[in-house]
């Protein structure tokens, strides 16, 4: 992130002020805690952070010192620029509303240009929830509201402790868990996408973890013709994403 995107995102500094930040309703999306600390009201606060299930992560005090000049007392926490969902709340009321579940799962998606690219064309092609980690992703900061062009706020992002357990949850209501990986052998063409699914779209550097291209009820892989091996990863969300639109429009 760089010192302009730094700036715009809100910021808590301290244990008290971000445990009343908590208590206030402020959505946090990642804390930074330095290494050691062990000062007044810490356990109350790491209490409250995994109960919520808030990313924290400890690091050396030299980088909450480049973050901000300010006295952050150790610790540093990130307000998210959206509300968080549940997959567990937002499932059923895609069933309710009498549709076929369309969600798109990003798997240690890092670039946050890419990420707010992705939401602008999940929101576009109909996607009911973008679900996340809550560690190993990209943040949700003016890249990623900017590059998104305002979609960052009109369609659910889900965070998830533990995607293999999310993963498990759609898979146990029906919804099929189609992952896009170039190690496929068959094409995204060959691939049955209507219906309740579930599409994972990996990190840029190695896609899909193997652990969740073993839970994928089908893989497929986008074909390349020229020289060039791989697609950008939001490109090929748009691919893999208007394909599904397509074979939806035709089930009817």
């Amino acid at each position: 992130m760089n010192k302009i995107e730094k700036d715009k995102q809100e910021m808590i500094y301290g244990i008290r002020p971000l445990i009343e930040a908590v208590d206030a309703g402020k959505e946090i999306e990642k804390v930074l805690i330095q290494k050691g600390l062990r000062s007044d009201g810490f356990k109350e606060l790491m209490s409250t952070l995994k109960e919520l299930s808030i990313p924290v992560q400890f690091v050396p005090r030299e980088k909450l010192n480049r973050l901000s000049k300010k006295n952050h007392q150790g610790i540093i926490a990130f307000v998210s620029p959206v509300t968080f969902f549940r997959i567990e709340d937002v499932l059923p009321m895609v069933f309710e509303k009498g549709e076929d579940p369309f969600f798109l799962i990003l798997d240690r998606l890092t670039d946050v240009r890419n990420f707010g690219a992705i939401l602008r064309t999940a929101e576009a092609s109909g996607v009911h929830a973008v679900i996340i980690p809550t560690r190993n992703t990209a943040q949700l900061n003016s890249g990623t509201v900017k590059s998104s062009a305002g979609a960052i706020y009109k369609i659910p992002i889900c965070r998830s402790e533990n995607l293999k357990v999310s993963i498990n949850y759609l898979k146990g209501s029906g919804v099929k868990i189609c992952a896009a990986t170039e190690k496929a052998e068959k094409s995204i063409y060959q691939t049955e996408l209507s219906g309740p699914i579930a599409i994972i779209m990996g990190s840029e550097d190695e896609g899909v973890s193997p652990e969740y291209l073993k839970q994928a009820d089908e893989m497929f892989a986008i074909p390349m013709y020229g020289e060039i091996g791989s697609l950008n990863v939001s490109v090929a969300s748009g691919v893999v994403l208007y394909e599904t639109v397509r074979q939806k429009i035709i089930a009817g």
